[in-house]
């Protein structure tokens, strides 16, 4: 037993904050793009009955689209993906990413029902 004892005083005497690397400054990965215009769409249409929400009409490079699509999904908290330049996100979330488009500087139309 004495053993495990002394294991865990050393254990406490070690200061954790000296093993830790210092942190690397991250560089600003906010996309840079301008505003642009955007629409947000409604489908069901060929997924079995579920309901996605569409981004379409974003120009620019890969990197940014992808970046963007990230932002909207971890915003929502939701799943999502990208095909054909189209920001496809699961669920009816329009409003909602409407509003955090707005917020980013794109001007949103929304398109459908």
């Amino acid at each position: 037993m004495s053993k495990k004892l002394n294991s865990l005083e050393e254990l406490a005497k070690i200061d954790f904050e000296k093993l830790a690397p210092e942190p690397t400054p991250r560089p600003d990965s906010e996309p840079e793009s301008q505003s642009q215009e955007l629409e947000a769409h409604f489908s069901n249409k060929g997924r079995a009955g579920k309901t996605v929400t569409l981004i379409k009409g974003f120009e620019g490079s890969n990197e940014d689209f992808k970046a963007l699509a990230k932002k909207l999904k971890q915003s929502i908290g939701v799943g999502g993906s990208i095909k054909d330049r189209e920001i496809i996100i699961q669920g009816n979330f329009r409003e909602q990413l409407i509003r955090v488009l707005s917020n980013m500087g794109h001007k949103v139309k929304r398109i459908g029902g």
